[in-house]
């Protein structure tokens, strides 16, 4: 089993890789034809294990499959009043690292450059040119995620009876695996008659159309007596019982529990069923408000992944996750007995959880990530529109080398971060089986 588990890290690699080269296929398609300069596009970081130039590119691949990148010239304005030269560097740390960006980024422009260099590009080009690559992640996300759920279906819960719980326990008690004996009282479901194969129809009157249905009716009444519609070989019946109150897991959320809520005794069938677009548009929706509501949690969580990581506590299976862990959860997935359908269905989802989550992360207005420079374009159109309106001078364009203090921070924060969850992701994964 040990090389299949490497052969599913090895597979969700490819796809990362692949995804990384799409994310920078988003910002160079733009970038070229709004005519900037690229002089490099490359997948991973680090030395070059291969490369080729067309053009005026190089296209290439790097050792370290953690990101990727594409160069494009003059991406810092000259200091203003410069008139596109460089005067002497100015005093003090942060300044002096300011020009000597500055510097660098106009050392690439050559002659016949000067409309080609991406701090010259009219805001809203820049600003197509730094949403293409999150985009890029989000349509990737959408198509894996419609595969799945139109190509190879998902599990849906139907109002029909897979079992009849026999006798009333406690969760705690069912956990356990206790067995039924006379000292238990029998289920509403069991009083009732029900048997496996019925479909709930109706319950206390209420049209019953889906298994959420049942359950949401189900809670809702409560203890007491109810009447129970049901189709059984084709033929409309119905059953009465009484409902018991009891603390179930909750129905929107299992680790959390639902206080005196009704309680039946029945077990739904689940089936596999493929899914429309109109499906797969509302889940894309749901699941990237979830990852955005994940994001704006991500200090507090990575505060769990320290503690799991160096003091052996739990690892939430909702924490955040390194590339190497969703590696590992690959890895589990290839050495896992599900059938091959399932288990390409499963990879697929990985891979558009993981695009999704890396197109909402860019996305975040600082500095390298792209949504620094998305913000940077939207301020400076801002700015000009304003100035239109007020018929004033346009203003120049967004220094964004101001920021280079603030990035460099930034930089070392992600590093801090990102080794804080390869770390964790060695010593206390995330695991599908627990």
């Amino acid at each position: 089993m040990s090389w299949l588990i490497v052969a599913g890290f090895l597979i969700f690699f490819l796809g990362m890789a692949l995804s990384i080269a799409l994310h920078e296929f988003g910002h160079l398609v733009p970038a070229k034809f709004f005519g900037v300069r690229v002089t490099q596009y490359m997948v991973g970081f680090g030395p070059t294990v291969w490369s080729r130039r067309r053009g005026e590119t190089e296209y290439g691949l790097k050792w370290i499959p953690f990101g990727g990148y594409i160069r494009m010239i003059g991406p810092l304005p000259p200091r203003p009043d410069d008139g596109g030269k460089l005067r002497s560097m100015p005093t003090g740390p942060w300044q002096g690292l300011i020009e000597s960006a500055r510097q660098a980024s106009l050392e690439e422009v050559g002659p016949g450059d000067e409309d080609r260099v991406l701090y010259r590009k009219p805001w809203w080009q820049r600003l197509i040119i730094f949403l293409g690559g999150p985009l890029m992640n989000f349509v990737l996300a959408f198509a894996l995620f419609s595969v799945v759920f139109m190509g190879f279906g998902i599990e849906v819960t139907k109002p029909t009876v897979a079992k009849v719980s026999e006798c009333v326990m406690t969760l705690a008690q069912e956990t356990k695996g206790q067995k039924c004996d006379s000292s238990f009282k029998p289920t509403p479901a069991a009083q009732a008659g029900l048997r496996t194969n019925d479909t709930i129809v109706s319950f206390g009157g209420t049209p019953v159309r889906t298994w959420e249905d049942a359950t949401r009716l189900i809670r809702a009444h409560g203890a007491g007596p109810v009447a129970i519609g049901i189709h059984r070989d084709g033929k409309p019946m119905t059953l009465t019982t009484t409902l018991i109150a009891q603390d179930r897991p909750s129905a929107a959320d299992p680790r959390k529990m639902d206080k005196n809520v009704g309680f039946l005794g029945v077990t739904p069938v689940i089936v596999v069923e493929k899914q429309g677009p109109g499906y797969a548009v509302g889940a894309m929706w749901n699941m990237t408000v979830r990852t955005a509501q994940a994001l704006a949690q991500f200090p507090q969580k990575i505060v769990g992944v320290y503690q799991a990581a160096f003091g052996g506590a739990e690892r939430a299976i909702d924490s955040p996750q390194s590339v190497v862990g969703a590696g590992r959860i690959g890895g589990e997935i290839a050495a896992s007995k599900l059938p091959l359908e399932g288990k390409i269905a499963l990879f697929l989802q990985l891979l558009g959880g993981m695009n999704l989550a890396v197109g909402m992360f860019n996305l975040v207005p600082l500095l390298p990530l792209d949504g620094g420079q998305i913000a940077g374009a939207l301020w400076e159109g801002l700015k000009r529109g304003y100035a239109r309106v007020r018929r004033r001078a346009m203003p120049g364009h967004v220094d964004i080398a101001k920021a280079l203090p603030l990035t460099y921070g930034v930089v070392a924060v992600l590093f801090v971060v990102f080794g804080l969850l390869i770390y964790a992701d060695i010593v206390n994964p995330i695991r599908l089986t627990g």
